[in-house]
């Protein structure tokens, strides 16, 4: 039978219940992000599993190789990460979920994007997961400027 929590999703188990917003930690940033202050975000005792996704800088894309990267946003940007958050903690059994984007320019190996999601199981959090990194590079306004290695450019993004 269950009980049903806060954001309507139904628990099996009291301790699944965190009575917290599962929204923990939304930022974009232009400073190097970090693994550990999102993860550390997303501890939770309720929660079984914890998936982490982590977007780096690569050395190349489309074929080319890429000499220099840089992130933009639109003022916005935060608020609609915020929203995206918000739309998986009730889509999913969220119980702890962050984000973070940096901007700026970045070298090849840089963290770009760290998100995480925890949930009482780990399919929950994977798909979870999944949906929020999607969700973000489809449809917050963050702008890739790629410079490669022949002298062109191009912008990639929302």
């Amino acid at each position: 039978m269950g009980t049903v929590g806060h954001n309507g999703n139904r628990y099996d188990h009291p301790g699944e219940q965190t009575g917290r917003d599962p929204v923990r930690l939304i930022a974009i940033r232009d400073t190097p992000l970090s693994l550990d202050e999102v993860f550390a975000a997303v501890g939770e005792d309720s929660a079984g599993g914890t998936a982490l996704f982590v977007g780096t800088v690569r050395d190349h894309d489309g074929g080319a190789d890429v000499a220099a990267l840089g992130y933009s946003c639109h003022p916005t940007a935060e608020a609609e990460i915020r929203r995206i958050a918000e739309a998986v903690a009730e889509k999913f059994p969220v119980r702890a979920l962050a984000a973070v984007h940096r901007v700026g320019d970045l070298k090849v190996g840089d963290l770009a994007v760290v998100v995480a999601v925890a949930c009482a199981h780990r399919g929950d959090a994977f798909e979870a997961c999944r949906s929020l990194i999607d969700d973000l590079k489809r449809e917050v306004p963050i702008w890739k400027h790629q410079t490669f290695s022949d002298g062109t450019d191009e912008w990639v993004g929302a």
